[in-house]
């Protein structure tokens, strides 16, 4: 008898149905899977076969042939587990088949018929609502998260009796409700603004590179409080919108980082080790799987002492620095990821740590400063929108138990500066400053006179490249919206120049 049941397998952030097939027939006792599956499908079969003993249902002592179309799409993955399952139960005719095709079935099965919690449900959820499946079968912990796509039917199920009792019952079973879905913000940080004494330039700094999502660069000594400012700059970015929080959502769920299953709420802040390798922070393996740039979409990679880490490594963030999405290329298959992230780094200024500190004098010669330097190269330098140093603080200003201003205050500045670019660049499918293309710039950013004057002093000072450039006039921009003034001013170019401290001492 040959049976379909309906499952599904990701490909990237997305997921496409897969039609299991199987056929028992009679002949030489066997099964065989067929349709291109790895080694974690193959390997399905021991473990169905004995989870449906132990479950107390009789696997055939046939010919099973179990297809996974379409047969040229790569399948791997222990979700198979159970549509394998449900397929020989119905082709050996142990449940009822006419509401088969309703139903996408997957998870993973353990040798005694429990279902085990896999990655990715979200995607699968949304691929069944997108082909018009009315209905998912799913182990009971992917549940919650499956829950988040409306117009889908949920039924949790324990183990494999559980599975065909809800096939052989519906529609005579309630479905899984989940009454917890809000995009509510708790805004409750660890780290907040007003208690980062002094620092009055950077945290400047961070509060337009929050409003218009541009990457930023500190240089400081060891002690000057560059991880801390870090650290508290999720407090002050805008929330975010429903689309960004299913985006991420969906990217932690296929990387098996969904530990709630609900929603991701807050923006999401990674912060690799320097010994991260390429895999580590693009992606790979097979199945490609998310590296950091793509964890930290919507979100901060924060890269601290970054001299520290490979030149070869740093040199991985030019192109999703640029496009915003990293794509990992397989010979059966590519897939493209998101990677809309904020780059926030941080570095000393030297080996020792103390070049141009103060309070400590630097031990470190010229050549082993260029040599610290020149693991950074210009290409880099050009995507980082703001450089700023970061200065150790005074006596003073350490004992001092004054409170500068909270994060909920410059969070309010920033949303209303992100609501004015969302409103602007409504029509064009782009979201905060830093993505806007020259084009944009041109239409948003015009210059009165005496800041177009400003500028061309600036460009032969600095020796500013191309990308430079536009990076001042969008820094300009966002400075300009978080006064809401519509127009762009000289004292809003000034200021953004400020901010390319490297351009004037480095290069």
């Amino acid at each position: 008898m040959l049976v379909k049941v309906l499952s599904s397998s990701l490909l990237g952030l997305s997921a496409c149905i897969v039609d299991v097939e199987v056929d028992i027939s009679s002949g030489m006792p066997g099964t065989c899977i067929v349709g291109l599956a790895d080694k974690s499908v193959e390997e399905a079969k021991e473990r169905v076969k004995t989870s449906i003993k132990n479950m107390g249902f009789v696997y055939p002592q046939k010919k099973i042939v179990i297809n996974l179309a379409p047969a040229d799409l790569k399948k791997s993955g222990s979700h198979f587990d159970l549509p394998i399952a449900v397929g020989i139960l119905s082709a050996s005719e142990q449940l009822l088949t006419k509401n088969l095709n309703k139903f996408l079935i997957f998870g993973e099965l353990s040798i005694d018929g429990i279902l085990r919690k896999v990655n990715g449900s979200l995607c699968y959820a949304i691929s069944a609502k997108e082909n018009g499946i009315e209905a998912i079968i799913l182990p009971r912990e992917n549940a919650k998260e499956a829950s988040l796509v409306k117009g889908v039917k949920i039924y949790p199920a324990e183990n494999l009796k559980d599975v065909v009792n809800i096939i052989n019952n519906y529609p005579n079973i309630e479905p899984y409700i989940n009454n917890d879905e809000g995009l509510e913000n708790d805004n409750n940080y660890i780290y907040d603004f007003q208690d980062i004494k002094g620092n009055v330039m950077p945290k400047r700094a961070l509060e337009i590179a929050a409003a218009g999502n541009h990457n930023i660069l500190m240089i400081g000594p060891p002690g000057s409080g560059k991880t801390l400012l870090a650290r508290s700059l999720p407090s002050i970015l805008p929330d975010l919108t429903f689309e960004e929080a299913l985006e991420c959502t969906k990217i932690y769920s296929v990387a098996g980082l969904l530990t709630k299953g609900t929603l991701i709420k807050n923006r999401p802040f990674r912060n690799p080790h320097h010994s991260v390798s390429y895999a580590g922070m693009i992606g790979g393996g097979t199945p490609p799987r998310p590296g950091e740039v793509v964890l930290a979409n919507n979100g901060v990679l924060f890269i601290d002492e970054l001299l520290e880490f490979k030149r070869n490594i740093l040199e991985t963030l030019r192109t999703p620095l640029e496009d915003r999405q990293v794509t990992i290329s397989r010979v059966l298959n590519s897939v493209t990821y998101p990677a809309n992230f904020m780059l926030v780094a941080a570095l000393n200024p030297c080996p020792c740590g103390y070049n141009g500190d103060k309070y400590k004098q630097c031990i470190c010669s010229n050549n082993q400063i260029l040599r610290y330097w020149s693991k950074l190269s210009a290409p880099i330098m050009d995507r980082i929108d703001i450089h700023i140093e970061v200065s150790r603080l005074s006596n003073d200003e350490i004992i001092s138990n004054k409170n500068s201003e909270s994060s909920k205050q410059i969070r309010s500045r920033v949303n209303k500066a992100r609501e004015i670019q969302l409103k602007r660049f409504k029509e064009i499918g782009i979201y905060s400053n830093s993505q806007m293309q020259s084009k944009h710039i041109k239409q948003f950013c015009k210059l009165n006179e005496a800041s177009i004057e400003l500028l061309k002093t600036a460009i032969n000072k600095l020796s500013l490249s191309a990308r430079g450039y536009d990076r001042i006039l969008k820094l300009s921009r966002t400075i300009a919206d978080l006064e809401n003034s519509e127009n762009v001013e000289t004292r809003h170019v000034a200021e953004a120049i400020q901010y390319r401290t490297l351009d004037r001492n480095r290069f």
